[in-house]
């Protein structure tokens, strides 16, 4: 069955059809709510809690809508910023690289890192959600636009300045 046929279901209540559209995007969605909190049970907690408005919403859904997903996900970023305004914490915390087999010793991979970080955290948060939303969970930029809310056009843009701002940091940082 094809994804607005579930859909269809899903507005008129149908749990299975909801739970059929929202399986494959918790993951995606705690991710993304991790980029926002930096702590994975809050992410957890963030992306339930969105499922859980998500149903509740459901039937308010607009009719030309033919994917879940930029909806959700929005929500999941509206609730994981909520979330953040309630704590004490106010910095972004990326997750760790995944280990590479690079040539960077493990002085230099730090120090690379953290001039990441650095970088990361003198971009704006919209521009930190664009990039982990279209680089770490791999969305197109309409649908990073409608999550961030914005055109798909406005959306592009961002992304080219907020790339644009990391290189010089970077390129001090890249070998000979």
């Amino acid at each position: 069955m094809d994804d607005v046929a579930l859909l269809n279901r899903a507005r008129t209540g149908d749990v299975s059809a909801f739970e059929g559209l929202l399986a494959p995007l918790v993951e995606p969605g705690c991710q993304l709510a991790y980029a926002i909190l930096g702590d994975w049970q809050e992410a957890e907690d963030a992306a339930q809690e969105g499922a859980l408005k998500a149903w509740r919403a459901i039937g308010r859904l607009r009719d030309d809508t033919s994917s879940l997903r930029p909806w959700y996900l929005t929500i999941v970023a509206n609730e994981a910023r909520s979330r953040r305004r309630g704590r004490w914490w106010s910095v972004l915390k990326l997750s760790e690289p995944a280990a590479t087999t690079s040539v960077l010793g493990p002085e230099e991979a730090a120090s690379l890192r953290a001039d990441l970080d650095a970088a990361m955290r003198r971009l704006t948060e919209t521009e930190r959600l664009i990039l982990v939303l279209h680089f770490y969970l791999d969305l197109p930029l309409d649908e990073v636009g409608r999550v961030v809310g914005l055109s798909a056009q406005a959306a592009k843009s961002r992304l080219y300045r907020a790339t644009r701002s990391l290189r010089p940091a970077m390129r001090q940082q890249e070998p000979a």
